[in-house]
């Protein structure tokens, strides 16, 4: 059929191919004769629901007359919401996310349809439907651009948050864009916000924006918690208890003190996510907290001394981590990257935890880790086993684990665990492994490049 083909057109081409009768497709499809010879006729709209049936009458998968229904149904000066809507919530339920695309730019000069787009979108975001959201969110966000509303503020945050991926050159750019926005959003949501980017940017080693967004945290944090139990005032509502994001500013003031070299700085941070004192008559949820917080700050306490020197704690770190699986990881990371630092044999650690060395996602009492900061210290760990294997003359598992290392960095477009990697690689490109080959790091650059091309 042409590019003028419409639904009319395959209802029709059906109807004389398959020699049938309006009356036995209608029994076949479930759509009233009436509406069918109206539809034939070209005088009758077609719902939605009907469209569905004509589509499966017809044998097409769903959603495959959409495009069309989009030019010949909501392409006109009559569309009204009633039929816009239910036609945006089906594609969002097929994932047609190009169809609401395409819709969503028709309407979006019309600035009556935006506040009813974006409460689509926020039911669809409270549905896990979260791609779907995307462009209803870009058009809110678009429509209102020149606005200082709460509503752009709340649309760029979803995108934020939606957005994030392994991609970290797309992670620093949207959190660049959305950082502006962060003091429009209604304070339920600063919390997290400024949560959500204290760990992307800590993912990015971006410190000095860790330090900025941590002191936001705190401030906004200790100033929620004051007004609740000085004032009586209600405490605002955030997927965290507020006593969660003060102690949370302490432990990233703490990461971000240790990456200055201020070790004593560090230590004292760990030991205020551990002070609980201020915290008055806690409730049930937060004595959760507070138990979460003091077992990081053991295990932190461990984490930092032994990463400013102190190597005869590393017994002692085994004995905490023995019952604690979700230690396991930043223990291995500053064991590994310890041993490097202060020339430490550790081959019978790495042999014990053989098994943990393979990514896995990490998680607390309070959800999932951030994926992007588990993705940058995993990187980090695998340039560390393969520092420590080539300084032990274990070429062939140093080689290794630096490969995997830089494809793992390229996969995550993180150019800062290309550079842990990169120049241990290009130094050994012409040693000759124990397997006879020699490390081909030029396929490799050549790969990094592309990716980090002008022209991407």
């Amino acid at each position: 059929m042409s590019e003028k083909t419409t639904i009319r057109d395959h209802l029709e081409h059906f109807l004389k191919r398959n020699r049938m009768t309006i009356n036995r497709f209608s029994e076949i499809s479930g759509v009233n004769s009436g509406t069918l010879s109206g539809t034939l006729k070209g005088n009758r709209p077609i719902g939605l629901n009907q469209l569905d049936r004509i589509t499966a009458g017809i044998g097409m998968p769903e959603g495959e007359l959409y495009e069309l229904y989009i030019n010949e149904y909501l392409v006109d000066s009559n569309l009204d919401w009633r039929r816009l809507r239910p036609f945006l919530y089906r594609c969002a339920e097929l994932g047609h996310i190009t169809h609401m695309e395409t819709a969503v730019n028709y309407v979006m000069d019309n600035l009556s349809y935006i506040p009813m787009l974006f409460e689509l979108a926020e039911q669809l975001h409270s549905e896990g439907k979260m791609e779907a959201c995307k462009p209803l969110y870009r058009c809110v966000a678009e429509s209102e651009k020149l606005q200082h509303s709460e509503r752009l503020a709340l649309c760029q945050y979803r995108l934020f948050s939606i957005g994030l991926s392994n991609d970290q050159v797309h992670n620093l750019t949207l959190a660049t864009r959305f950082e502006l926005f962060v003091e429009r959003l209604d304070e339920q949501y600063q919390f997290d916000a400024l949560n959500e980017l204290i760990n992307v940017y800590a993912s990015l080693r971006r410190w000095d924006k860790v330090k900025e967004f941590a002191d936001q945290l705190q401030i906004k944090a200790f100033i929620q918690y004051d007004a609740k139990k000085t004032l009586r005032e209600v405490e605002t509502k955030t997927k965290k208890k507020i006593v969660y994001y003060a102690l949370y500013s302490y432990l990233a003031l703490a990461e971000v003190s240790y990456q200055h070299g201020k070790y004593e700085e560090t230590l004292q941070y760990v030991s205020k996510y551990a002070d609980y004192s201020w915290i008055k008559d806690p409730t049930e949820e937060e004595k959760m907290v507070i138990l979460q917080f003091q077992d990081w700050s053991e295990g932190n306490n461990y984490y930092f001394r032994l990463l400013s020197g102190e190597t005869e704690l590393i017994p002692e770190y085994l004995t905490y981590i023995s019952d604690r699986k979700k230690e396991i990881f930043p223990a291995l990371c500053a064991i590994v990257t310890a041993a490097n630092r202060y020339n430490v044999n550790i081959d019978d650690v790495l042999e014990q935890y053989q098994s943990h060395l393979d990514y896995e996602e990490q998680s607390s009492c309070f959800g999932k880790m951030s994926k992007q900061y588990t993705n940058d210290q995993y990187g980090i760990l695998l340039a560390g086993l393969g520092t420590y294997y080539l300084r032990n003359n274990h070429y062939d598992r140093g080689v290794a684990y630096i490969r995997q290392g830089m494809e793992f960095a390229i996969e995550n477009m993180n150019k800062d665990g290309l550079l842990d990697c990169l120049g241990l690689f290009d130094d050994l490109q012409y040693v000759v492994t124990g397997l006879g080959v020699k490390p081909s790091a030029e396929l490799l650059i050549e790969k990094i490049q592309r990716l980090y091309s002008p022209e991407r």
